[in-house]
C-alpha cells in the first residue's frame, strides 16, 4: 500500500498552476556518446507507447516528441510525480554527421537513435606519390 507521507506534495501539486510550472517542458533524460563510425544517443521515456513517440529532422535538427497521458479524472492520486503531457527535446547536429540515415528503436522505455558520420567527415588516407624528383600529392 502507498501512503502519503510528504505533507508538502499536495501543497506543491496545487501551487503549479499558479507557479506556471505546470506549463514548462518536461525534460527527456539523454546520453550520448561516439561508438566507431556513429554517434548513439539514447533517450529516457519510461512508460510512454511507442505509438505516442514522433521523431523529426530539419535540416539537421532532430525533434524528439513523446505523449505521456494525462491521469484519469476522478483518480485519487497518492503520488504524481512523472510528468505527463506532450514533451520534446531537440538536438542539433553537426555537418561531419549522415542526416539521410539515422535509425531509430525503442525497447523497455529508451528511445535510440544511431547517427552514422558522414563520408566526407570520415578520416582518410591520403597517397604521396613521386614523380621527376618533385613531391606529388594525390588526393
Amino acid at each position: 500500500m502507498l501512503m502519503r507521507t510528504d505533507p508538502f506534495r499536495d501543497f506543491e501539486r496545487f501551487t503549479r498552476p499558479v507557479s506556471g510550472t505546470a506549463s514548462r517542458p518536461s525534460v527527456m533524460p539523454m546520453d550520448a556518446w561516439r561508438d566507431g563510425s556513429s554517434f548513439v544517443v539514447e533517450f529516457d521515456l519510461p512508460g510512454i507507447d511507442a505509438d505516442s513517440l514522433d521523431l523529426d529532422i530539419e535540416r539537421n535538427v532532430v525533434t524528439v516528441r513523446a505523449e505521456r497521458p494525462e491521469i484519469e479524472p476522478g483518480r485519487e492520486m497518492l503520488a504524481s510525480e512523472r510528468p505527463r503531457g506532450v514533451f520534446s527535446r531537440q538536438l542539433v547536429l553537426g555537418d561531419n554527421l549522415d542526416t539521410e540515415k539515422i535509425e531509430a528503436s525503442y525497447d523497455t522505455g529508451v528511445l535510440t537513435l544511431r547517427i552514422p558520420v558522414a563520408e566526407k567527415a570520415k578520416p582518410r588516407k591520403i597517397s604521396i606519390g613521386r614523380s621527376n624528383g618533385h613531391q606529388v600529392i594525390n588526393a
